[in-house]
C-alpha cells in the first residue's frame, strides 16, 4: 500500500530542516497546547497574536531546502565572487588567520554562541580574553585605559568626536578632520557630526589652526596615503586651546612607529582586523578605543575590568557603564551597548599566539618589502611621496597611472587609485616575494623588478621610531606553541557557559539556534577574502545574495526597501531616525526633531534618538504596560509642528501585542510624525505580522536575533533597517561606493554593507527554513512562551499579560515581593540558577527587580521543562526561608553561585548541605557546569578601576 505524504508533513518530518531548527516535536506541542487549553496551534495563534494586525496569506517565498541543497546554492553564488590579490589598504589588510584561532575559536559554539556576559561569573573565559585584547591596545597605543571593542573604524572615530565634544569647555561646534583620513572615516564622521550640529573641516593637517571654536582634532597615523607625520606642535596647540586629538591609527604599525600616547593624543581608535581576522568584505571587525585615564568613565561601550569574587579571589566584570543607556537613556554618552566580541578575542589571541617578538617581526617583514618596492620604485624613476611610511605607499605616476592600472587588472592585483596621477599600494602580512615582483613589474615596469635588492629597511628617524616596550605579561609570553595556545583558550571556553551547555532564556534576545550549516560560509574564501572596496565585478556573488535577502527581508516586512549597513541594532536604530529626519528635511519641515518614546522603550531607543539630533519626550506607559494612548494623543497634540518620530518596540518591551498598535501609529501620522518600529521583538511576528502593515515607517531587524546571527558572547551583529518607499532615497549612501540613495544621508557604519560576511548566516537560515518554516518557528516561539509562563505562574506572578491572558514571544516574572518575605532579590535567584545549570534570564529589564524570560522555538520541551523545574525548586527553595527553615543570611541563594572549590574546602559552615549547594538536582550529577569564581562584587571592581591584565601575581 502506498502512503500519501502532504507538502506540509514532508517539511516536518525528522529530517525537514525546520524539524532539526524547531525544538518541540508535534507530541510535545499537543501537549503544552493541552496545559494552555487550547485543542490547536492555529487557535493558540488566533488567540495570542490580535486579529487586526494578522498577516492572513503566506509569505511569498520559497519553501525549505535542505542543508546541501543550500550549501550548494551559496557555493554558486560564492564562485561568481573573484579572489583576487588586494593591496587597497584603506584600513583593511590580508592577514594570516592562525589555523588554531581559526578551528577553535572563530569555527566553535563554545565561543560563537555565548551571549553578552551580564553574568560574570559564568563568562570568567571571554571577560578573560577581552582584557588580554583591551591590553593589547593599551599598550600598543599607549594610552592607559582600552575599551573591549567598538563597531567599526569610522564609528570608533565619530564616538572619539562625540566624547570630545562632552569634554570641551563652553559651546564648541567645530571639529578638525585632517583629509588624509581614511575616506568612509570621513563619511561616517560627518553623517554623525551633521546630526549632532557639529561643523567638520576637512583639510590638511599642516594647514589647521586651533582655536577656542574647535573642541576636537581627528588625525591618520599612518596616512591614507601611506605617509607617517610628526604631530606633536599640532597636539600641543590643541591642548592650549583646550581642544582634544583623536588618532585613527593601525596597531601592527605601532609595533615600530611611536604611540600616539607618547607624542600627545587623548584618544586612539583603529581597526584591529589585521590582527588575524578575515577581511570579509568589510566586516565585522573590531574597532579599539583608547584614552586617557581621565576620560575613563566617558569612554563609549563595555569595559571589562578585574574585581574579586565573594571569596576574595580576582574575578572579571564589565565595569562602569554597563548597560548605560538602560540608566541614563537620553543623556547616556552612546548608543552602543554592544561591542564585537569574538572578534575582539580572535585579534586578543592573535596577539597571545604571536607575542611581541612575533609582532615586530611580522611588522618588520611588512616594513621591508614595502621599504624594498619603494627603492625599485625609485630607482626606476617612479617617484614615492614620503620618505616615511610603515605598509603604504604613494605612488606618483602622473600620465603612467591609467596604464598601470590596467596592468594591475590583468595581474589579478587591486590597487587604489587616490587620484588622477597617484596610486597607493598597501601590502601586509600574507604578502610574499613574488607579490612584491609582481607590484613592481604593475607600478614600475621591468626596471623596477631588476632593481629589487635585499636590503632591509632604514631605520625609522628618531621622532618617528617606538623606543617604549609592549606586550611584556606573561600571557603574552608563554603560548607560542599550539599545545600551550590549545590548552589555554580550552581552559577560557571551559569558563563560559554558551549554548553548548544548555537554554540561555534571555528576554529581548532570542538566543536561538545557530545551525552549523548556517555558520559554514562565513569561512569560505569566497566570502572571507574579499576587499570591501574590491572592483564591483569581483563581488557579483555577494550583490545577488544581497539583492536576494533584501527581497526576502521585503516580503518578511512589508517595507519597499533594505538597507544592509547597519552593523549592529543601535546603528540601525540611529540609520532609522537619520532617514526620518532626512525625509522631513527634504520637505521643508527641519523644526521636526521631537521624538517621542515610551517610558517601557529599551535604553538605546532615546540614546538613539539623541545621537540622531531628536529631543526625547516620554509617553507614559499603563499599570498593564502598554503605551498610554490618552498621554500619547496629548503629547503628540502638544508637539504637532515639531513632531518627527514616534519609537516603539513591537511587540512591546513587556512581551505583549498591544492591539492599539495601528491606532498609536495613526496618530503620529496625523500629527506629520512618522513611526519607528525597534525590531528587537521581530522573532514573535515573523510570517504573523509585518511591520510596515501595521503603520510603521521604518523598522530594524536584529539579524542576530531574529535571523540567527550568533551573539558571539556580545558581538557580531547586524542591524539592517526595512523603510516605505517615502523614506527609501533617505537611506545610508556611502562615499567609495555608489549605493544608489539620493537623499544626501552619508554613511553610518564604515562598510557599504555592514559586517558582510555574516550576512550568509541568515541568507541560509530563510533559505533552509522556507516560507512555511519561518511562520512555524514564530507559531511555536509564542506557544513555547506561552507554556513556560503557565508553568512558572503559581511559583511566581507574569506581569504583563494580553486581553486573552497570553504573552507573546517573552514574558516578565515578579519575584519582587519576595525580598519581604525571604530577603531574597532578583540577583539571588539569578546566581542560584547557576548552580542548577543554567544562564539567568533578562535580569532587571524592562521592570527593576524581575526576570524576562524568552525560550526562542529552539528549545526543546524537555529543556523548557528542565528550566522552569529549576525555576520552581528555587521557589521551594524560598518557601523554605519563609518558613524559618532555612536562614535568611545563609542559605543556597545569598551564597550561590557555589564553585568546585567552595564545596570542597575542607571546612563547611553553612547550615545546608554541600549537596545541596551543589546538585539541588539529581540530573547535575551526569551534566554539571560549574562557575569558576563565586559571586563577583561589582562596586569593589568600580573603586579600584583595574583594566588591563594586572600582575601575574594577582592570580595566584
Amino acid at each position: 500500500m502506498t502512503t500519501t505524504i502532504s507538502a506540509q508533513e514532508m517539511l516536518f518530518e525528522p529530517g525537514g530542516f525546520p524539524r532539526r531548527h524547531i525544538g518541540p516535536s508535534e507530541d510535545d506541542i499537543g501537549e503544552m497546547l493541552d496545559l494552555l487549553g487550547y485543542d490547536s496551534l492555529a487557535a493558540f495563534v488566533d488567540a495570542a497574536v490580535p486579529a487586526g494586525i494578522r498577516f492572513r496569506r503566506p509569505l511569498q517565498l520559497p519553501g525549505g531546502l535542505d542543508e546541501h541543497e543550500a550549501l550548494a546554492r551559496l557555493r554558486t553564488m560564492a564562485a561568481k565572487n573573484v579572489v583576487a590579490r588586494s593591496f587597497i589598504g584603506m584600513g583593511y589588510s590580508e592577514t594570516l588567520v592562525p589555523p588554531v584561532i581559526q578551528r577553535n575559536i572563530l569555527e566553535n559554539p563554545g565561543w560563537y554562541t555565548a551571549y553578552t556576559p551580564y553574568q560574570a561569573e559564568i563568562a570568567q573565559g571571554r571577560l578573560e580574553a577581552l582584557l588580554n585584547y583591551q591590553t593589547v591596545v593599551s599598550d600598543l597605543t599607549a594610552l592607559p585605559i582600552a575599551n573591549a571593542s567598538l563597531l567599526d573604524e569610522g564609528t570608533a572615530a565619530a564616538e572619539a568626536m562625540a566624547m570630545c565634544h562632552g569634554i570641551a569647555p563652553g559651546d564648541r561646534t567645530r571639529f578638525l578632520v585632517a583629509s588624509d583620513c581614511h575616506p568612509q572615516t570621513i563619511d561616517v564622521v560627518k553623517t554623525r557630526a551633521a546630526a549632532r550640529g557639529f561643523e567638520v573641516v576637512v583639510g590638511p593637517a599642516g594647514s589647521f589652526e586651533v582655536d577656542d571654536s574647535v573642541f576636537g582634532v581627528l588625525l591618520q597615523y599612518p596616512a591614507t596615503d601611506g605617509g607617517v607625520h610628526d604631530y606633536r606642535a599640532l597636539c600641543e596647540q590643541a591642548h592650549e586651546a583646550k581642544a582634544l586629538v583623536v588618532v585613527a591609527t593601525d596597531l601592527l604599525a605601532l609595533t615600530l612607529l611611536a604611540p600616539p600616547g607618547e607624542w600627545g593624543a587623548d584618544v586612539a581608535v583603529g581597526n584591529s582586523q589585521r590582527f588575524g581576522v578575515p577581511l570579509g568584505f568589510g566586516g565585522p571587525h573590531a574597532a579599539f578605543f583608547a584614552t586617557r585615564d581621565e576620560y575613563k568613565r566617558l569612554i563609549p561601550g563595555r569595559i571589562i575590568g578585574v574585581s574579586r569574587d565573594s571569596a576574595g579571589r580576582p574575578a572579571l566584570r564589565m565595569a562602569l557603564q554597563t548597560r548605560e543607556q538602560h540608566i541614563r537613556r537620553e543623556k547616556a554618552t552612546s548608543n552602543v551597548c554592544t561591542a564585537q566580541v569574538l572578534l575582539a578575542v580572535i585579534a586578543g589571541m592573535y596577539a597571545v599566539w604571536h607575542g611581541p617578538d612575533g609582532l615586530r617581526r611580522i611588522a618588520s617583514r611588512v616594513r621591508g618589502r614595502t621599504a624594498r618596492l619603494a627603492r625599485a620604485l625609485q630607482q626606476s624613476g617612479v617617484a614615492i611621496g614620503h620618505d616615511t611610511y610603515f605598509d603604504t605607499l604613494r605612488v606618483e605616476l602622473g600620465d603612467g597611472t591609467r596604464q598601470a592600472m590596467e596592468r594591475a587588472t590583468a595581474e589579478r592585483i587591486n590597487v587604489r587609485r587616490l587620484d588622477d596621477g597617484v596610486i597607493t599600494v598597501a601590502l601586509d602580512e600574507a604578502t610574499t616575494d613574488a607579490d612584491v615582483q609582481r607590484l613592481a613589474k604593475v607600478l614600475g615596469g621591468d626596471a623596477a623588478v631588476r632593481a629589487l635588492d635585499d636590503d632591509d629597511a632604514q631605520p625609522y628617524p628618531t621622532s618617528a621610531a617606538r623606543t617604549s616596550p609592549y606586550l611584556l605579561h606573561p600571557v603574552f609570553n608563554r603560548y607560542h606553541s599550539e599545545t600551550e595556545m590549545l590548552r589555554y583558550m580550552r581552559a577560557l571556553e571551559s569558563r563560559d557557559f554558551s549554548l553548548v551547555h544548555g537554554m540561555i532564556p534571555l528576554g529581548s534576545c532570542t538566543m536561538k539556534l545557530n545551525a552549523t550549516a548556517e555558520m559554514y560560509p562565513i569561512t569560505w574564501p569566497e566570502f572571507g577574502a574579499l576587499h570591501p572596496f574590491a572592483p564591483a565585478e569581483q563581488s557579483e556573488g555577494y550583490r545577488e545574495m544581497f539583492v536576494e535577502l533584501e527581497g526576502a527581508l521585503r516580503e518578511i516586512t512589508g517595507f519597499a526597501a533594505i538597507s544592509l549597513q547597519p552593523n549592529a541594532g543601535s546603528q540601525g536604530e540611529y540609520a532609522g531616525l537619520l532617514a526620518i529626519r532626512g525625509y522631513h528635511d527634504a520637505r521643508g519641515d527641519t523644526q521636526r526633531t521631537v521624538c517621542l518614546i515610551p517610558q517601557s522603550a529599551h535604553g538605546t531607543n532615546p540614546a538613539s534618538a539623541v545621537m540622531a539630533g531628536l529631543r526625547v519626550v516620554v509617553v507614559k506607559t499603563d499599570a498593564e504596560g502598554h503605551m498610554d494612548l490618552a498621554d500619547l494623543r496629548a503629547k503628540a497634540a502638544q508637539h504637532a509642528n515639531e513632531l518627527a518620530a514616534l519609537m516603539v518596540t513591537y511587540p512591546s518591551t513587556h512581551g505583549v501585542f498591544e492591539e492599539e498598535i495601528r491606532e498609536v501609529c495613526a496618530i503620529v501620522h496625523e500629527h506629520g510624525g512618522q513611526v519607528y518600529m525597534d525590531g528587537a521583538n521581530m522573532n514573535a511576528m515573523v510570517g504573523l505580522v509585518r511591520p510596515a502593515d501595521i503603520g510603521a515607517d521604518v523598522c530594524h531587524l536584529n539579524l542576530h536575533k531574529t535571523f540567527c546571527i550568533p551573539h558571539g558572547g556580545g558581538g557580531p551583529g547586524m542591524g539592517p533597517i526595512g523603510v516605505a518607499a517615502h523614506l527609501a532615497p533617505y537611506l545610508p549612501g556611502h562615499s567609495v561606493v555608489d549605493l544608489g540613495h539620493t537623499g544626501g544621508v552619508g554613511a553610518v557604519s564604515a562598510a557599504p554593507w555592514g559586517s558582510a560576511s555574516i550576512l550568509p548566516i541568515s541568507y541560509m537560515y530563510i533559505a533552509l527554513m522556507g516560507r512555511d518554516g519561518l511562520t512555524r518557528a514564530t507559531e511555536i516561539a509564542i506557544l513555547n512562551a506561552n507554556y513556560m509562563a503557565k508553568r512558572l505562574a503559581d511559583a511566581y506572578p507574569v506581569l504583563y499579560k494580553g486581553d486573552a491572558g497570553l504573552v507573546a514571544h517573552e514574558c516578565i516574572i515578579d519575584p519582587r515581593p519576595l525580598k519581604a518575605s525571604a530577603g531574597v532579590d532578583v540577583e539571588d535567584i539569578a546566581k542560584r540558577l547557576m548552580d542548577y545549570g543554567f544562564h539567568a534570564p533578562t535580569v532587571s529589564f524592562p521592570v527593576a527587580g524581575t526576570l524576562m524570560i524568552e525560550p526562542t522555538e529552539s528549545e526543546s520541551k524537555a529543556e523548557l521543562d528542565r528550566f522552569c523545574d529549576a525555576m520552581i525548586a528555587i521557589r521551594e527553595e524560598i518557601a523554605a526561608i519563609e518558613r524559618g527553615e532555612m536562614s535568611r543570611e545563609d542559605n543556597p541563594l545569598t551564597n550561590a553561585p557555589h564553585t568546585a572549590l567552595h564545596v570542597t574546602q575542607s571546612e563547611w559552615s553553612h547550615p545546608y548541605t554541600r549537596e545541596q549547594a551543589a546538585y539541588p538536582e539529581a540530573s547535575l550529577r551526569e551534566r554539571k557546569f560549574w562557575p569558576c569564581v563565586g559571586r563577583v562584587e561589582s562596586a569593589y571592581g568600580d573603586r579600584n578601576l583595574v583594566c588591563v591584565c594586572p600582575p601575574v601575581e594577582e592570580y595566584a
